[in-house]
């Protein structure tokens, strides 16, 4: 049936066919570019941030579909059964194009919208097709009265509509709002009313015109984006506490000196230390990675540095329960070939399993001597007149990897105005193989640092001159460094 107008509005006139026909010809190319960003986050089910995403796609496809619909109705004219008793006898309702789904092929996007009057002279009713099955009616059901209507809405909406109803028909407002209804099946609907008085010859309300569109996907996929901005909202505070707790940890741990830290020992040399952590090229992840050094009862010096997989709190608890470890058996003088056996076993029965790099010196100013070993680790660099190496590797596995893993120890003597440069995976972004220097871009540009790191003054300075170089670089991972530098 076709909405009724007031006296005093003119005649509407038909639309250019040839402007709709590009009307929907743009709907439908931007339609389909939606409809492949859609596809595109398809593939992430457990991520918010793809759940969103794919929320507003669904959204924007559904707003498409139905101005797609209501151009193409708007192109074919009338339906049949909307076309009025006394139309002129020449009066075409232009047919669908070749090729153009039919009604049933288009499935909900037709039935999506309906429309109604309620005669108030006569009591009678007229629904269009399309709201019969909204309601999941039979035209052998009959439409229902505005009396009966109510009865198929939730008892929360009754008042609702009741409202909309008495004010279109009692001071002639139009009717806009929404409402959910229960059809004979059970399944729950919610459907948006417009309408509006129509008025005899005497300005009189004589009967209610509404369009009634079935509006429960597009709620659907609008409750989807709300919950999944909120999903998405949660696990970023959830993101962010557990950041704040894992750097809290991470400084709680680690040595609490800044600078250099100086061990004046009785031997031959004096031990100036520097460190520093880089976080990664983002900032968010906090890793597993430790520097360490302890002067130790028997007047040796333990240096170590080391990385446990995984960021976040489960990685920096990991990382302290390891290096607490590591600290209490160095105290007690375990040799760091026999340390990196117990810390493996440590980590092989730990009740949430994880892999470790690690590597653990200790220097006697005494004597010079550096006796250290690694598990999966990049080997020390020493630099020495300007010239830099790694240290021969003893054997070793990552934590963690295997039970009753044995560990190689192996002896360097260091001299004065030496540099020794202990470092984490993950300064360079193509960080590869940590047991090669070969392999690891890293190494290659600390060792071509060797002038200036031989040149500088204090450890300070050196690892001022490697956060210099390594600053800026867009890391994956965050990674410590630590330099050791021998005075006489």
């Amino acid at each position: 049936m076709p909405p009724h107008s007031f006296a005093d509005r003119p005649a509407a006139q038909p639309p250019e066919r040839g402007a709709v026909d590009a009307l929907i010809s743009q709907t439908r190319r931007l339609r389909g570019g939606v409809d492949a960003v859609r596809r595109d986050t398809a593939s992430a089910e457990d991520d918010p941030r793809f759940r969103w995403q794919r929320a507003l796609c669904d959204l924007a496809v559904h707003h498409l579909d139905d101005l797609g619909q209501q151009l193409g109705q708007l192109r074919e004219g009338l339906p049949p059964d909307l076309v009025p008793a006394d139309a002129a006898p020449d009066t075409v309702v232009p047919a669908p194009p070749a090729g153009a789904p039919s009604p049933a092929e288009r499935g909900s996007l037709l039935s999506r919208v309906g429309s109604a009057e309620w005669n108030l002279l006569t009591d009678e009713v007229d629904w269009s097709d399309e709201l019969f099955r909204i309601f999941g009616r039979t035209p052998e059901d009959g439409p229902l009265s505005l009396d009966e209507l109510p009865s198929w809405l939730f008892a929360e909406d009754q008042g609702l509509l009741t409202a909309m109803v008495t004010d279109c028909l009692v001071d002639g407002k139009p009717i806009d709002g929404e409402f959910r209804i229960v059809r004979a099946d059970g399944s729950v609907r919610t459907l948006h009313m417009m309408g509006e008085p129509v008025l005899d010859a005497d300005g009189c309300t004589a009967s209610m015109w509404a369009v009634l569109r079935d509006v429960s996907e597009l709620r659907r996929s609008q409750r989807a984006v709300r919950e999944t901005r909120d999903s998405l909202q949660r696990q970023r505070h959830i993101a962010q506490t557990e950041r704040r707790l894992a750097v809290e940890l991470q400084e709680a741990v680690l040595p609490p000196w800044r600078g250099s830290l100086r061990f004046p020992q009785g031997g031959q040399a004096s031990l100036d230390l520097a460190a520093h952590y880089l976080p990664s090229g983002t900032g968010a992840l906090i890793g597993g990675n430790w520097y360490d050094a302890l002067h130790l009862p028997d007047g040796q010096t333990l240096l170590s540095v080391g990385d446990l997989t995984g960021h976040g709190v489960a990685a920096t608890s990991g990382m302290a329960m390891l290096l607490g470890a590591l600290r209490g058996m160095a105290v007690a003088g375990v040799a760091p070939g026999a340390l990196m056996g117990w810390l493996n076993q440590l980590l092989d029965a730990s009740a949430q399993p994880a892999l470790g790099s690690a590597l653990c010196c200790r220097y006697d100013s005494r004597s010079g001597a550096l006796s250290w070993s690694q598990a999966g680790h990049s080997a020390p660099l020493l630099f020495r007149d300007g010239v830099g190496r790694p240290l021969p590797q003893p054997d070793g596995v990552l934590l963690g990897a295997t039970s009753g893993a044995s560990y190689g120890q192996a002896e360097e003597q260091l001299a004065p105005g030496d540099v020794l440069v202990l470092h984490t995976g993950g300064l360079a972004p193509s960080f590869s193989d940590p047991t090669g220097p070969d392999g690891d871009a890293a190494v290659q540009r600390l060792l071509a640092l060797g002038p200036r790191l031989s040149a500088a003054r204090s450890a300070q300075e050196c690892v001022r001159i490697v956060a210099e170089e390594f600053g800026e670089t867009d890391r994956e991972d965050d990674a410590c460094v630590m330099i050791a530098r021998i005075d006489a």
